[in-house]
């Protein structure tokens, strides 16, 4: 049975379980919670959520099996909340198939906004024929790119990037994930040419490169697609 606007909270504190149920029911979603990997697993099948909140410290599994469990199946949405903060857990967890990741403690706002985006982008946005942000338009079909109107002149490269980020808007790539899809597995190694690149893009489509607010790096990690 799927539940239109429900989220399953899968973790262990009942007083993050009580933030976020009052939390997401003020803004109009329907919450189940479940406080070990297990139930969340039985949940998921049942409820069908459009978006699932996952911990990753778990009482009876790590978080990132529960994470690779639901991805043999469930394709929606799984925002990770966790208050491991490492380098290589957020790596690990956006790798295996999670949209974003927060740390605990966390701002409701950005919360809210960060379960927005995925929500839309999980609703299509990458199926659209022409990709609109602000002032940026992406022909998908003429794969042809405009700024305030104005054609912008791309390299072959600097198209394939910019497809691959606004198909994914407000979700975070890894630097590995965006290397093997644009220059192949032979060039995991050589992280220059990505941040070449993205600079280059951003000279081109950002109102203010030095200030990006649609090639957003996440430092160590990756890159966002800002979705406005």
């Amino acid at each position: 049975m799927i539940k239109e606007g429900s989220i399953l909270v899968i973790d262990d504190e009942a007083q993050i379980r009580r933030l976020l149920n009052i939390i997401l029911t003020s803004n109009g979603y329907k919450v189940y919670e479940a406080v070990s990997g297990k139930e969340g697993l039985a949940l998921a099948v049942s409820w069908q959520p459009m978006l699932i909140i996952l911990d990753l410290g778990l009482p009876d599994a790590d978080g990132l099996d529960i994470l690779k469990k639901l991805r043999e199946w469930y394709q929606k949405p799984i925002i990770i909340l966790s208050v491991r903060k490492s380098e290589d857990d957020i790596v690990s967890a956006l790798d295996n198939g999670a949209n974003d990741y927060l740390t605990k403690p966390f701002r409701s706002a950005e919360l809210l906004a960060r379960i927005r985006v995925a929500v839309r982008h999980s609703q299509g946005i990458a199926d659209k024929p022409v990709l609109e942000f602000g002032t940026l338009c992406i022909d998908i079909i003429n794969h042809t790119v405009k700024k305030n109107d104005q054609p912008v002149k791309l390299t072959s490269t600097e198209y394939s990037l910019l497809l691959l980020l606004a198909n994914n808007p407000g979700r975070v790539l890894i630097h590995q994930f965006i290397i093997k899809e644009i220059w192949g597995t032979n060039f995991i190694e050589q992280p220059h040419n990505l941040r070449v690149f993205v600079a280059q893009l951003r000279k081109k489509i950002e109102d203010d490169p030095a200030y990006p607010n649609l090639l957003i790096t996440e430092s160590g990690i990756g890159y966002r697609f800002g979705s406005c």
